[in-house]
């Protein structure tokens, strides 16, 4: 098959005698055409003439040619004339230059995030456009949310120029019609478009229950989420607690019911909820009530310097029970040290506690299965609280350092700029668990409390726990835990 083909290929050409019998009459008529012309010039009575009549032409024609095309060229430019090194390589990688740039364009820029309120009428979005192009601003996303009352809400990704001042800004969309105008500082996160945030968000939501208020918050953007419990630790009703199973939507207000009792409450002052916003709070909530209790099973089993093992993992309210042992087998002195009130309360503060509401929590196991240690991080509206109750027989063997450490690396996670732990002078225990964590320390003494906050701006603690997924919380820590669900403590 492959030497037919080949064959095929390379045969001879046939020959066609009347192509030449037709290039034979062309040179026979271009050679009189050629002895016409001599002699009308030669023996003609004015042949010199017509000979310089020619070249004159002939010059003036190129004269004109080349005027022409130096004045529309389409040739590249030239190449600079300016000295170089003549140590100096001419670059090998062209793509080199191309993100040198970029990176000069994106450090000229800033990118802002702006939500305003036009009307809903033809050409308001173009007038708007129209404006933002004028003072040399980039449009990178765009989202529309309808309001019932008519008008819109428009929420852009923009990227303006670096001396643009957000003040600025905000006149020309005034101008172009937008009022009840927004803007904030964007970062490079902000690029990642709606639909696949709110997937990466419904993600973080199914795996972990804890992740519900943070989701929230990540959303719905600045703002503070409330839980409140359906009872009051006394066992009353909680007020506000009871929330339609669609919810409310009061403009910068929206209550949901809490898959796990009671009701979260968005608060957003500056600026209201729009419907879809509430359509998409609501889809998580609902997610989360149908995939019911969860918290992340991975867990580290730790070789304490005297050898034991003790397995550190994420606890929840199935927990309780042990956590109400451990109690029974704690001093007094020990619960009066964490609890800071009364001894035989401090059962009653276990259910919130282990709540992935309020914050999350890592409990430690022996070998054979019995609780002995619980460390919690406690959303606290713009604070964050730690706090350890370590068993009396367990103490003094590193367990409390090392769930300090996996606290910290969480309220890292979660993008704290600092925690606090509330205890007294004499427990020694806690005073030198944060000492050793090896960052900066304020100590205040309140009411005869002593409150320690330490700073995480240069964290050298480990970065991310190995049971915890790879990804970025929001800045600002969005949950507050209820004052009246809250332990007993002295921070003001």
């Amino acid at each position: 098959m492959t030497d037919r083909n080949h064959a095929s290929v390379h045969r001879p050409h046939r020959h066609h005698w009347r192509r030449d019998v037709v290039e034979l009459a062309a040179m026979f008529c271009a050679v009189a055409v050629a002895d016409a012309l001599a002699n009308l010039v030669v023996h003609g009575p004015r042949g010199p003439v017509l000979l310089v009549a020619s070249a004159v032409v002939l010059l003036v024609t190129a004269a004109f040619h080349t005027w022409w095309a130096r004045r529309h060229s389409h040739a590249p430019p030239p190449r600079s004339t300016a000295p170089t090194d003549p140590g100096s390589r001419p670059p090998t990688n062209p793509g080199a230059a191309a993100t040198a740039g970029a990176t000069a364009t994106a450090n000229s820029t800033t990118l802002w995030r702006m939500r305003t309120t036009v009307r809903d009428e033809p050409g308001s979005l173009a007038a708007l456009c129209t404006a933002l192009a004028r003072n040399s601003v980039d449009i990178l996303t765009l989202q529309t949310h309808p309001l019932p009352e008519g008008g819109t809400v428009d929420e852009f990704l923009l990227r303006a120029p670096q001396e643009l001042p957000s003040a600025d800004l905000g006149r020309a969309v005034s101008r172009a019609g937008g009022h009840s105008t927004w803007i904030e500082r964007a970062d490079a996160h902000d690029l990642v478009d709606t639909p696949t945030r709110v997937l990466g968000l419904a993600t973080r939501t199914a795996l972990d229950a804890a992740e519900l208020p943070l989701a929230l918050r990540q959303l719905l953007g600045r703002c503070t989420i409330h839980s409140i419990p359906a009872t009051t630790l006394a066992g009353r009703p909680n007020a506000g607690a009871d929330a339609p199973v669609e919810g409310v939507l009061e403009a910068t207000v929206m209550r949901l019911r809490d898959p796990s009792g009671g009701a979260i409450t968005v608060e957003r002052p500056y600026l209201p909820f729009t419907p879809t916003e509430f359509a998409r709070a609501r889809a998580l909530v609902e997610l989360d009530a149908r995939l019911g209790p969860r918290v992340p099973r991975s867990q580290d089993v730790l070789t304490l310097p005297e050898g034991n093992e003790i397995t550190v993992r994420r606890a929840d309210g199935s927990d309780l029970p042990a956590a109400r042992a451990m109690h029974d087998r704690c001093s007094e002195r020990t619960l009066s040290l964490r609890y800071h009130g009364p001894v035989h309360d401090a059962d009653r503060y276990l259910g919130h506690l282990l709540s992935p509401r309020f914050g999350r929590t890592l409990a430690a196991t022996t070998a054979s299965g019995k609780l002995v240690a619980l460390g919690h991080l406690l959303w606290d509206g713009d604070e964050t609280e730690v706090a350890l109750l370590i068993e009396d027989d367990w103490q003094r063997r590193g367990i409390g350092s090392e769930l300090l450490r996996r606290l910290l690396a969480m309220a890292v996670e979660a993008g704290c700029d600092s925690v606090y732990a509330v205890t007294q002078a004499s427990n020694t225990g806690m005073v030198a668990a944060m000492r050793g964590l090896g960052l900066p320390l304020d100590y205040q003494i309140e009411e005869g409390t002593l409150v320690i906050t330490a700073r995480l701006d240069a964290t050298p603690v480990s970065s991310r726990l190995p049971y915890e997924a790879p990804y970025e919380l929001p800045r600002e820590l969005p949950y507050e835990l209820p004052r009246e669900q809250s332990a007993p403590r002295h921070r003001r």
